[in-house]
């Protein structure tokens, strides 16, 4: 079994993820898939789709870094919460990435960054104490939201834009992955009820950071 923590330490757990994930300063710990890719000159419509929907994918990491730091600090298990680290840090590849690219194309991210990670932590929060079986339920309906999502950007996406394709394909495989192993680790279906509350709140996310 894991330590318990006290709320001193969870709150400081929780605020230091997020000043790293607001700061987006922390190195990736696998190279970026659009890092071999020959930039191909896009016009500016086509630069400024991009943008927005880099800037959604990025909006939408911040909350996930949040959200798998408010499971993981009250996971019952050691395996869970091992589960739930292994993921983030594959997060904070797509966080970096995500960054990264923003910055190539000359884009800027969300302004609601901050509220996305506060957002994201409470959730996170109320997952993990809600026991391990309904947390990993949690993962996995989160992926394949997320991984539904970043089909709908791919075919958004300008077909030239083979960078960000690059990034967004690896993050769809990555979302699917850890969808599967949530599941496969004992993850309970969650109720209609939060899968539809689920999607308003990532639809919510996607509308409001697309133009903010």
């Amino acid at each position: 079994m894991v330590r318990r923590i006290g709320r001193a330490d969870a709150l400081i757990s929780i605020i230091d993820e997020g000043l790293r994930s607001l700061a987006a300063k922390s190195a990736p710990s696998r190279r970026s898939p659009a890092d071999d890719i020959v930039e191909d000159r896009l016009i500016t419509a086509e630069r400024e789709a991009s943008i927005a929907l880099l800037r959604v994918n990025h909006a939408g990491e911040i909350s996930a870094q949040a959200l798998y730091s408010g499971q993981s600090i009250f996971a019952r298990s050691e395996v869970t919460r091992q589960h739930l680290l292994r993921a983030a840090d594959e997060e904070r590849d797509h966080l970096a990435w995500c960054a990264a690219r923003l910055e190539e194309l000359g884009g800027r991210r969300s302004f609601l960054d901050p509220l996305w990670y506060a957002g994201g932590a409470l959730i996170g929060l109320a997952a993990g104490a809600a026991g391990d079986r309904l947390s990993l339920g949690f993962v996995t309906e989160t992926e394949r939201q997320v991984e539904a999502h970043l089909e709908d950007h791919l075919g958004k996406l300008p077909e030239r834009d083979a960078k960000s394709r690059a990034i967004l394909e690896q993050m769809a495989e990555d979302e699917a992955r850890h969808g599967s192993m949530a599941q496969q680790a004992g993850g309970s279906p969650l109720s209609p009820l939060a899968t539809r509350l689920m999607a308003l709140g990532g639809g919510l996310v996607r509308r409001v950071a697309l133009y903010i």
